[in-house]
């Protein structure tokens, strides 16, 4: 079936670091953009990273430098690494499956299940 399943949320201090996985089934995953969002506690849903079928990729600027996404085609998967997390970054994050219109990331309604992540001490 069509789904994306997300592994490597959890608990970390302040100045570490996380590595999210989302899985791809059921879609030629080559010819999506794909894109990380988070929700945190009274916040709306916000889009943090992209990145194209071509590898290109685009941060929302409080991650800038902190988040980078990849993605390996061979393995239908598309990673989140996250290092020098803040409180602030605590949310759920969500994987979504997109594409790129005049430029710009489009989310489809394709998502992951959503994934914890606290920073706290």
């Amino acid at each position: 079936q069509v789904q994306l399943v997300e592994s490597g949320g959890g608990l970390v201090q302040p100045g570490g670091a996380l590595r999210f996985s989302c899985a791809a089934s059921g879609i030629i995953f080559s010819i999506y953009a794909m894109g990380w969002y988070r929700q945190a506690p009274g916040k709306q849903r916000e889009l943090v990273a992209t990145i194209t079928n071509g590898g290109t990729t685009n941060y929302t600027d409080s991650v800038k430098g902190r988040f980078t996404i990849t993605r390996n085609t061979a393995k239908n998967t598309v990673y989140l690494q996250m290092n020098s997390l803040k409180p602030e970054d605590t949310a759920v994050y969500y994987c979504n499956a997109g594409r790129i219109v005049a430029g710009v990331y489009k989310k489809l309604d394709l998502w992951g299940q959503g994934t914890l992540v606290t920073v706290s001490s």
